[in-house]
């Protein structure tokens, strides 16, 4: 999902409570007009200041209905079914209003503020959200938020597609290349398109495609992390986590790769910012204690963010992408050309030979200091500041080194997915005795049975796992 989607979605909540708001003080102020106080005096004595009391919770529990009434949902829906369903909301909403005013037996002085608000709820809210399209809209005219696919299938359902999102483009697809058909030629070409930062998509307007050739798109596209959608005949069913969406008449289902999108991605961000942003609080003293020991123990950098040849340490995060890392010092100075040394590794070996990581069991490399920050992850705490800047999250896939990632085998890439975490079912289920397979199943099986609780799950299990090293 796009990002611009993803922040559309997440404005129409204050839009909405801005625009209920809105009807509630328009209603207010209505009932006081002087032309309709002329026709019906007021007899009640409502100040502006108690109205606001019971406006504002009032506005929260509509919110909290329109929710329910699948409004925020992150597909979009056509403007008839929108504007009827927030009409149904805004009754529903005014009906409860009713309903606890009654059983509480608090009256509301004016039939007429409490009318006015519903039918104004509807009018503002309706024409917020028309607003919110309109600009949503506009910005795909100039590009910002429009799915850039590679269109492949010859068949009247893909020449259909190209003619409608040629002729629309208020559906927010760009179509960028066709192909007939998916071989191993397209396949260099749509990475080449890809690594250029002109495609996002695939889109496989193939019915009759065939199933080896379907596995092997699907495949390809989850390596590469490009989104991926088909079509398929009407009584073809979906695979994995699957919208339908309909163009045309021709049905379009899009394969989602993780829980982790819409609603699930900002919420997994809030929660990793607020978390971050405590754990860095809860663990300013024992940063304070490591940085003074490391500094002693051996002056200089108490960091380590750079290689010896003076560039950056990276790590490979979400989709693929680098992003510079850095953690406390734990190693000698010059560690890393240690590691490319022959007789060195001929001497202590790779524990992970044959997989993608290097690992030592006792390195020598490591210092006192080191060693006691690694056994308990203290050496790991400065990674909360990259949670922080959205590099990675607390619960995630382990981030691995960019030559690490190049030994990856394509089903290997799904960890990719997502950004990287400090902790996650791999750290909290056998930590770095797992074999890498075992890592990658465990990441993947994460990674496509997300949930909130399991986050917090994972993030409770960590500490005993780290300081007991027990993992279950």
């Amino acid at each position: 999902m796009k990002r611009s989607e993803l922040a559309f979605t997440l404005a129409r909540v204050p839009a909405d409570f801005l625009a209920l708001t809105a009807a509630g003080t328009a209603a207010y102020y209505a009932r006081f007009f002087p032309s309709f106080t002329a026709l019906r005096p007021v007899v009640f004595d409502l100040a502006i200041e108690r109205y606001f009391t019971f406006l504002l919770p009032v506005a929260c529990l509509w919110i909290l209905v329109f929710a329910i009434a699948g409004l925020y949902s992150t597909r979009l829906k056509s403007i008839s079914n929108e504007l009827t369903r927030i009409t149904l909301a805004c009754s529903t909403s005014m009906a409860i209003v009713f309903a606890i005013s009654f059983f509480s037996r608090v009256l509301f002085e004016s039939r007429f503020i409490a009318l006015a608000a519903w039918a104004l709820s509807i009018l503002f809210v309706c024409l917020m959200r028309l607003t919110i399209r309109g600009l949503q809209r506009s910005l795909l005219w100039i590009g910002i938020g429009v799915h850039r696919i590679a269109l492949i299938g010859n068949t009247s359902a893909s020449k259909t597609l190209k003619q409608l999102f040629e002729k629309n483009p208020r559906f927010g697809y760009q179509v960028v290349i066709t192909f007939p058909s998916f071989t191993k030629e397209v396949e260099e070409k749509i990475r080449h398109l890809k690594n250029l930062d002109k495609i996002d998509e695939i889109l496989l307007a193939d019915p009759e495609a065939s199933k080896e050739m379907v596995l092997s798109l699907l495949q390809f596209a989850d390596t590469e992390h490009l989104e991926f959608s088909y079509s398929a005949d009407l009584f073809a069913a979906a695979i994995g986590r699957s919208h339908i969406h309909t163009y045309a008449g021709i049905p379009v289902i899009e394969v989602k790769k993780t829980p982790l999108d819409g609603w699930g991605a900002i919420y997994k961000r809030g929660f990793d910012m607020i978390g971050a942003f405590l754990f860095i609080l809860l663990t300013l003293p024992v940063q304070i204690l490591t940085a003074i020991a490391l500094f002693i123990e051996q002056p200089g950098n108490i960091f380590f963010s750079r290689f010896p040849n003076g560039s950056k340490l990276q790590r490979v995060g979400l989709r693929g992408k680098t992003f510079p890392y850095f953690k406390f010092r734990s190693m000698v100075k010059n560690a890393h050309l240690l590691r490319q040394d022959p007789e060195f590794l001929k001497k202590y070996g790779n524990e992970r030979e044959g997989s993608p990581l290097f690992k030592l069991k006792d390195d020598p490399r490591v210092t006192g200091v080191g060693r006691f920050i690694r056994k308990y992850s203290i050496d790991e705490i400065p990674e909360f500041y990259l949670v922080l800047l959205g590099r990675m999250s607390l619960v995630g896939p382990r981030p691995h080194m960019p030559e690490e990632v190049a030994l990856y085998k394509p089903h290997h890439r799904k960890v990719l997915t997502i950004r990287p975490g400090i902790t996650g079912m791999a750290q909290t289920s056998g930590r770095a005795e797992l074999d890498f397979e075992d890592e990658v199943r465990l990441d993947t099986y994460y990674i496509e049975h997300w949930s909130p609780w399991l986050d917090l799950y994972l993030l409770l299990k960590t500490p005993w796992v780290v300081l007991f090293k027990k993992a279950y």
